[in-house]
């Protein structure tokens, strides 16, 4: 088989793998299970499977998480949540951080297999500008992208998947990039994991982890504007 044949053979079997994935996930209706009410209401017995068989509990998550990122499928940022309210802090920091990070890439790497070239033909010259701003100053770029979350991450990972970027620097800048929006995520779904009562909604730790969730955007971008001299000095 000529190779340009055999890619667009490869092409078409990772568009139906992909396309029946996600109707499987619709059909049966799997989004229930990454809503907040379920996870409210399982909590308990997710907390009992995760210190009956921690191993096998923290692949399973970690592997769902990166289909669902990978497939940009709804729900990562519940899955976030349940792996600081099941998981604690620091395992679910370790879990959510490496299995975002290789779902995204899977994610980049899928986008630039389907669609690369055939966007490259038909829209080369418009792209032109940002090949070039990636090229010069893409870890930068894609570091400020993942740091203040202005456009859902599943939208980055397909857009940065039409850019020359080299995957491996797209890995190690989310997985940097995104670390802090994670922390404060996992923190989030902790303390939420701990509210039994209504009363809980008033303790200090919830406060404040919902006010983080709200000032890290703006704490990002002041991070930014120190630093974005310092990297175009080094560029």
């Amino acid at each position: 088989m000529h190779p340009e044949n055999r890619k667009t053979a490869l092409r078409a079997a990772v568009v139906i793998a992909l396309s029946a994935t996600a109707a499987l996930f619709f059909y049966f209706d799997l989004s229930q299970y990454l809503d907040l009410e379920y996870l409210k209401n399982s909590k308990q017995s997710l907390s009992s499977m995760y210190n009956g068989n921690r191993p096998v509990f923290i692949a399973a998550y970690m592997a769902a998480y990166i289909a669902v990122a990978a497939l940009s499928l709804p729900g990562a940022a519940v899955l976030t949540l349940a792996g600081g309210a099941v998981m604690g802090f620091w395992t679910g920091l370790f879990a959510v951080s490496f299995a975002s990070s290789i779902g995204a890439t899977l994610a980049c790497a899928v986008s630039r297999f389907l669609l690369r070239d055939w966007v490259a033909r038909r829209f080369g010259e418009r792209l032109a500008p940002i090949y070039q701003g990636v090229e010069k100053e893409g870890a930068f770029y894609l570091f400020s992208l993942r740091l203040v979350p202005v456009f859902p991450f599943f939208l980055i990972n397909i857009a940065m998947g039409l850019t020359p970027m080299r995957l491996a620097t797209f890995y190690w800048v989310s997985q940097i990039g995104m670390l802090p929006g994670t922390a404060v995520y996992v923190n989030a779904g902790r303390e939420l994991g701990r509210l039994d009562s209504l009363a809980g909604i008033l303790s200090p730790g919830l406060i404040l982890s919902f006010a983080l969730l709200g000032i890290f955007p703006l704490a990002a971008k002041k991070i930014l504007a120190l630093i974005s001299p310092a990297w175009q000095k080094k560029t």
